[in-house]
């Protein structure tokens, strides 16, 4: 089965992102795929390279830029949700002439029609937020 999975909660203000990280690894560890990973309103903040959690806390974060690279799973960012909430990437940064980026490598700023493309092309669509 071919699953999308769409977050809307910021990491920390809710279980929900790490719940949807939860849900990700068991599709993939139970032999299904991910089409694609798409943070949206206060999700985009998952994707944020720069935050820092106390030691004994999980960086949710650098698990799921963990977890999206080994796997080689489509993550994608929107972009209007992410320009107001200082998700920056390399492309943004020389455009709004700023001189550093905040978006994990992992992830690629996009919009809506990256959502529209994961409804169609996936078995089914996920949402967590």
């Amino acid at each position: 089965m071919i699953f999308s999975v769409v977050i809307y909660s910021a990491p920390y203000t809710s279980e929900s992102a790490a719940n949807a990280l939860r849900f990700s690894q068991a599709v993939v560890d139970n032999g299904h795929q991910i089409y694609r990973l798409f943070f949206f309103s206060d999700g985009v903040h998952n994707a944020n390279k720069l935050a820092i959690t106390p030691q004994d806390e999980q960086n949710l974060q650098v698990t799921w830029d963990s977890f999206i690279r080994s796997n080689k799973l489509d993550s994608v960012v929107c972009v209007s949700s992410a320009l107001k909430r200082g998700i920056i990437g390399a492309d943004e940064a020389r455009n709004h002439d700023l001189d550093s980026q905040s978006l994990q490598a992992s992830s690629n700023i996009s919009g809506l029609g990256q959502l529209v493309d994961a409804h169609m092309k996936s078995d089914r669509v996920i949402s967590f937020g």
